[in-house]
C-alpha cells in the first residue's frame, strides 16, 4: 500500500507540474516509470498489470486519431479555413465561423488534434485578412473544449469515460448538447464584448491568393462518409472500439495516400499516458488504498462531486482526474454521475490556460508564429465563461436529478 501511494503521488506531481522539477521527465515518461515501478515493487504482477489496461479505450482513441489525421492529410482543415475567409465580410462573422467550426469538429474528432491542425490555419487566415489573431486563437481553444463535451469521442477523457461507463452515445449527446451549444454562444458573446474594437473592422484581404492543395474529391467524400458511418454506428449502439477501428481501417485502404502521412498524426505520447495510468491506478486499487481512503470519506453528494471534478481536473489534468474520481461514483444513478464527470471535467479545461492540453497546443503554436497569448489574456475570457457554464450546468443537472 505504501509503495502504490508513493508511486501515485510522484506521478500526480509530474502531471500537475507538466514535467519533473529535477529530471527531464514529461507526463508520458512519468506514466512509463510509474507503471514499471508498480510491477517491480510487487504491487502487481506483470499479468495483473496487463489486465488493468482497458484496451477498448486505447483502440478507440487510436482509431479516432487515425480518422482525424486522415482528415488533415486530405486538406480538410485548410479548406474549411480558407473557404470561411473567402465567403465572409466582417471580423465578427469570421469569429462566429471559427467558433462553430472548431466546436463541430471537436465534437467528432479529438479536440487536441483539432487544435493542432486548425490553429495554423486560423493564424494564416488572420494574417491574410490583417486581423488581430488573439481573439480567434482564444476562440479555437475555448470552443474545442466546449464542443468536445458534446460527445463521448470529443476528447481523451470522454473516450475513457465512455469505455468505463458504457453510457449510450446518443443518450449522452442529447444530455450534453444543450450545454455545449450554450457554451459556444457564450464564447462568442464574451469575446465580442472584450475585443469589441478588434472585431469591429471589416476584413481586409490581401491581393495575394493563398495556394492551397486541392482536395481530391474522392478522398473527401470517402472521409466524410466513413466519419458519418462511424458516428451512426455509435448512435445505434454498436461497440465503439470496433466501429472506429473498422472506419480507420477502411480509410487506410487507398492508392492515393501514403500511410506514413496518416500515422504521423497519431499522438503516441497520449496513448502511453493512458496505458501507464491504467497500470498505476490499477495498482493503487489492488493495494486497497482507495478502499481505505473512501471508507474514511463520507458519501459525497452530486454538487460536491461536480466541484471536485472541476478542481481536480485543473490540478492533475482531466485524464488522471477521471481515473481517480471513478471510484467515488455510486451504483445508484451512476449514468448521471458519469455524464456529470464527462461534461464538467471537459468544461474545467477552460478555467485557465494550463487547464487542458488543447489550450497549451494553441498557445505554443501561436508562440512559434510570434504571437504571445499571456496567462491574463486567457484568464479574463476563460475564467468567467467556465464559472458561468459550470453554474448553469449544475442547475441543469439539478433539474434532471
Amino acid at each position: 500500500m505504501v509503495y502504490s501511494a508513493l508511486i501515485l503521488s510522484l506521478v500526480l506531481i509530474i502531471f500537475t507540474l507538466g514535467k519533473s522539477p529535477v529530471f527531464r521527465v514529461d507526463r508520458a515518461g512519468a506514466s512509463i516509470i510509474g507503471a514499471t515501478l508498480t510491477i517491480i515493487t510487487g504491487v502487481m504482477t506483470f499479468d495483473q498489470a496487463v489486465k488493468t489496461v482497458d484496451y477498448r479505450t486505447i483502440i478507440l482513441l487510436f482509431s479516432m486519431m487515425l480518422i482525424s489525421s486522415y482528415m488533415n492529410v486530405i486538406g480538410l482543415f485548410d479548406f474549411l479555413g480558407y473557404f470561411a475567409m473567402d465567403h465572409l465580410k466582417t471580423a465578427k462573422g469570421l469569429l462566429g465561423i471559427v467558433i462553430g467550426m472548431t466546436g463541430l469538429l471537436s465534437a467528432f474528432l479529438i479536440n487536441d488534434i483539432v487544435c493542432l491542425l486548425f490553429t495554423p490555419v486560423v493564424i494564416t487566415v488572420c494574417r491574410r485578412a490583417k486581423l488581430q489573431p488573439i481573439p480567434y486563437l482564444l476562440a479555437v481553444a475555448l470552443s474545442s473544449n466546449i464542443g468536445s463535451a458534446a460527445t463521448l469521442i470529443g476528447n481523451p477523457q470522454n473516450i475513457l469515460i465512455g469505455s468505463l461507463s458504457h453510457l449510450a452515445f446518443g443518450g449522452y449527446m442529447l444530455l450534453a448538447l444543450p450545454i455545449s451549444i450554450l457554451g459556444l454562444v457564450l464564447v462568442y458573446g464574451v469575446l465580442a464584448k472584450v475585443y469589441v474594437q478588434e472585431l469591429s473592422q471589416p476584413l481586409s484581404l490581401s491581393e495575394e491568393k493563398v495556394r492551397t492543395k486541392p482536395i481530391p474529391r474522392i478522398l473527401l467524400i470517402k472521409g466524410i462518409v466513413i466519419l458519418g458511418t462511424v458516428v451512426l454506428g455509435f448512435l445505434f449502439g454498436f461497440e465503439p472500439a470496433l466501429v472506429a477501428s473498422l472506419g480507420a481501417a477502411v480509410l487506410l485502404i487507398t492508392r492515393r495516400l501514403k500511410p506514413n502521412k496518416v500515422y504521423a498524426g497519431i499522438d503516441y505520447n497520449l496513448l502511453i499516458v493512458f496505458i501507464g495510468l491504467f497500470v498505476v491506478v490499477g495498482g493503487v486499487e489492488q493495494s486497497g488504498l482507495f478502499t481505505l481512503l473512501l471508507g474514511k470519506i463520507e458519501m459525497i453528494n452530486f454538487q460536491a462531486f461536480t466541484v471536485l471534478t472541476v478542481i481536480l481536473s485543473n490540478i492533475v489534468s482531466n485524464v488522471p482526474a477521471v481515473m481517480l474520481l471513478k471510484f467515488m461514483i455510486p451504483a445508484a444513478h451512476s449514468s448521471l454521475w458519469w455524464a456529470n464527470m464527462a461534461i464538467f471535467s471537459t468544461l474545467a479545461g477552460n478555467l485557465t490556460i494550463t487547464g487542458s492540453i488543447a489550450n497549451l497546443i494553441v498557445v505554443e503554436l501561436a508562440k512559434k508564429s510570434g504571437i504571445k497569448i499571456g496567462f491574463g489574456d486567457y484568464l479574463r475570457i476563460g475564467f468567467p465563461i467556465t464559472v458561468i457554464l459550470v453554474l448553469i450546468g449544475m442547475l441543469y443537472f439539478e433539474v434532471l436529478i
